[in-house]
């Protein structure tokens, strides 16, 4: 989660009404154009792994990517590649939109699909697969896909975030679990997400079924169903964006809302200090660890692009340790490179997550969309 992502987070969502205009939009675009990347040239890579003055590789995004100047300029001069990056959106809205342009991409590589969204890709085909020289870094655990259709870049969590300062000056506990938040003394404190609009709201929705079990189940019994009818009973509030929970409505960090508990990520509080104006002791805000889901980003050589060793020449940059580094404080994700070091300030106000919920994409991508439709029943919405 990147510190723009603190502003403007993984974000901007959009409801899932102007996501699939937008992305209808895009597709008419795509079917009137003549090529299928927008890459201006396709070149090869010369003898020491340089290309074709004029390469150029779009690199589709979210909006909430973010590196170095420096760092992005000595690649494309080791390469002589030129990225362009085209942001679009949140996750969701942006695997929509390279959904309906698989096989003819906008781009040539995609970075931001999640764990939760790849079986979304895989049924679209919207990836070829390239095995990275980088793998070797990466921690087995995070490499998803044996046909490496997609390569891990990056991993974080989705967790509850608590304001400090509210539950000291009230003189009540924190909660410590998602148990806690159905508890009559967290009534109307609670703000989550919309899973059907928002990348964290459907972490935290995958979290409540990993913990509460029943995901197998059409029932509205299922326990995890039975959960957020508790949720909703003890006053939780859904928000279409994580920028109206964070900014708007928690009370805690640079929010400027009053309630004092919100889905937000495990590195929400070094986002906080590091942008302080003074340095402090203690992030205002802090993290629920037993309530945080695992979120691994992914990158992958889009199908159809007209550049593809150029687009793999940059998922290997993204992999690589420069980059990898420079990610912490810009995005506010951990890297998967096992040789990148990671600033202590970072590492200083982040919480630990030991033993983060999770469930294997399999499961996810056969149950997803009834889970979405089980929650909304559950809900009235």
């Amino acid at each position: 989660m990147s510190f723009d992502r603190q502003r403007s987070p993984r974000a901007r969502r959009l409801s899932v009404t102007a996501v699939v205009l937008a992305a209808l939009a895009l597709s008419a675009a795509a079917c009137g154009s003549s090529g299928s990347s927008g890459s201006a040239t396709a070149g090869t890579p010369a003898p020491g792994g340089t290309f074709p003055p004029g390469t150029e590789v779009r690199l589709l995004t979210h909006d909430s990517f973010a590196v170095s100047d420096d760092v992005l300029a000595e690649f494309e001069a080791s390469s002589r590649v030129k990225v362009t990056v085209v942001k679009g959106g949140d996750a969701v809205e942006m695997v929509n939109k390279a959904v309906l342009t698989a096989g003819d991409p906008q781009g040539d590589v995609l970075y931001g699909i999640d764990n939760n969204l790849l079986t979304r890709a895989y049924d679209n085909d919207l990836f070829v697969p390239y095995a990275s020289p980088g793998l070797t870094d990466i921690d087995p655990a995070y490499q998803l896909d044996a046909e490496h259709r997609v390569t891990p870049v990056d991993v974080g969590d989705v967790c509850v975030n608590f304001d400090r300062e509210y539950f000291t000056s009230k003189g009540l506990a924190v909660p410590q679990s998602l148990d806690d938040l159905v508890k009559p003394e967290y009534k109307g404190l609670l703000v989550v997400q919309d899973p059907t609009s928002s990348t964290p709201g459907l972490a935290f929705l995958l979290a409540t079924i990993a913990h509460a079990g029943g995901g197998d189940s059409t029932d509205p019994s299922a326990a995890w169903v039975q959960y957020w009818t508790q949720l909703q009973a003890n006053g939780v509030t859904v928000s279409p964006s994580w920028e109206q929970a964070y900014n708007e409505l928690f009370s805690g960090g640079s929010g400027r809302g009053s309630s004092p508990l919100v889905v937000s990520y495990a590195s929400s509080p070094p986002a906080e200090v590091t942008n302080a104006d003074t340095p402090v002791d203690q992030a205002p805000t802090g993290v629920v660890s037993s309530t945080c889901f695992r979120q691994i980003e992914f990158a992958g050589v889009l199908r159809g692009t007209g550049n593809e060793a150029a687009a793999q020449a940059l998922v290997d940059f993204l992999v690589s340790k420069r980059f990898q580094e420079d990610m912490p404080l810009n995005m506010y994700v951990y890297p998967v490179n096992r040789t990148a070091t990671v600033p202590e300030s970072f590492t200083k106000y982040s919480a630990v997550v030991a033993d983060p919920l999770s469930l294997t994409p399999e499961e996810i991508g056969a149950n997803r969309d009834r889970w979405v439709q089980q929650w909304a029943a559950a809900l009235g919405r």
